[in-house]
């Protein structure tokens, strides 16, 4: 069974329950399993992405296109 077939019988068996607490502990465990991109990162990367927000919020911007000539 492919994982889309799987997913299609996953999503009719969903649909075919009525205990809406049922529900919720389905909906609470999916969201608990997503993975958060944010805790794969290496401590040295969210460094990094914090460094460049802080930047962006102190104003700290440059143009797309004036980027792309100061690399190129």
């Amino acid at each position: 069974m492919s994982i889309q077939t799987s997913k299609i019988e996953l999503v009719k068996m969903i649909l075919s329950i009525e205990n809406a607490e049922f529900i919720s502990r389905i909906s609470d465990f999916i969201k608990e399993e997503s993975v958060d991109f944010w805790n794969e990162l290496s401590s040295k990367e969210r460094q990094e992405i914090q460094k460049g927000i802080e930047q962006l919020d102190n104003g700290q911007r440059i143009d797309f296109n004036d980027f792309l000539k100061q690399i190129s």
